[in-house]
């Protein structure tokens, strides 16, 4: 009669071998590292070939780099950019509201809005801005008038432009943030007796912030750099000092970096800025925030210290 029992060193070798540890094979990448190194190759070549380039005067880019001039249109970009994101983040929050209202009329002008200004370039904009003159050369409501070009001055006319454009944009933003809180939470807020406006106020708008947040982030980013465009029509910024300096000195590529440096300077800020805020408000959410710069630095150097979680 045959048993069910193994025999002993049966099973003892069976435990064993369930007790070898696996011995994984890395896999060998080696096309990322030819990658890696053909790219390291063609991005020195490309320093080094600047570097060296007698035909770049670096010494003109060092003397104009902090210079009085380009310090004055600096200022100028920071307060152009700082002035058209509030106003257009401002309008855009209107905007969202009136394109989303069961009112017809309010929902039809936010559309048609927003469909104009996102549809025609911003250059186009701001040349209209600064010849409004040509068709109105008084601007005011009844007795009160200005002469127009008085009034809208080169800034006031890259302002302008710069910030009702970007308004059409924000209000897409804006939009998208309500439209993805769960609208149980405003029928809960409408249950416990808040008007439209709170809701929108205390309930709505702080969770979108999650969604409209990182948008936003890059929308300033590429508003400092937009600003470049307003040289069209002389505001003083950043690029129209580089190039009223090259016009002198005639050095019209290094004026070029110097402009492109501090720009780079600015978008580097303004992207440390957008991270941090960003995990500000995706605390208390289900994802896991990423570590900080810093807080990666100091994982390399003193292992098992610091818990940031995520990568």
């Amino acid at each position: 009669m045959s048993s069910n029992v193994s025999p002993p060193n049966a099973a003892a070798g069976t435990a064993v071998r369930q007790r070898e540890p696996i011995k994984a094979i890395p896999v060998r990448h080696v096309g990322r590292w030819v990658s890696a190194g053909i790219v390291l190759v063609l991005v020195a070549t490309l320093i080094y070939a600047l570097a060296t380039n007698d035909n770049i005067q670096w010494s003109v880019v060092g003397q104009n780099l902090f210079d009085g001039t380009i310090m004055e249109g600096l200022f100028v970009t920071i307060w152009l950019t700082v002035l058209s994101m509030l106003l257009g983040i401002a309008l855009g929050i209107v905007l969202a509201v009136m394109r989303l209202s069961n009112n017809k009329v309010l929902s039809t002008v936010s559309w048609f809005y927003i469909w104009l200004f996102r549809g025609t370039p911003v250059l186009v904009q701001l040349l209209v801005w600064f010849n409004l003159a040509l068709f109105f050369p008084r601007i005011g409501v009844g007795g009160l008038s200005a002469d127009t070009n008085q009034l809208i001055t080169p800034f006031v006319a890259a302002l302008l432009g710069l910030a009702l454009n970007e308004a059409a944009y924000m209000a897409e933003i804006v939009r998208g943030g309500i439209i993805a809180v769960d609208p149980g939470q405003t029928e809960a807020a409408s249950a416990l007796g808040l008007t439209r406006g709170q809701t929108m106020r205390r309930i709505v708008l702080p969770q979108a912030m999650r969604v409209i947040v990182p948008p936003t982030g890059n929308e300033l980013i590429t508003m400092l750099k937009t600003t470049s465009l307003v040289t069209v029509i002389a505001a003083n910024d950043l690029l129209t000092r580089a190039q009223a300096i090259s016009a002198r000195n005639f050095a019209v590529f290094e004026m070029l970096i110097v402009a492109s440096v501090w720009y780079l300077v600015l978008t580097s800020v303004a992207s440390y800025g957008q991270y941090h805020l960003e995990r500000r408000f995706a605390r208390g959410s289900a994802q896991v925030l990423s570590r900080t710069a810093m807080q990666r630095i100091l994982a390399n150097l003193r292992p098992g210290r610091v818990s940031g979680g995520g990568r």
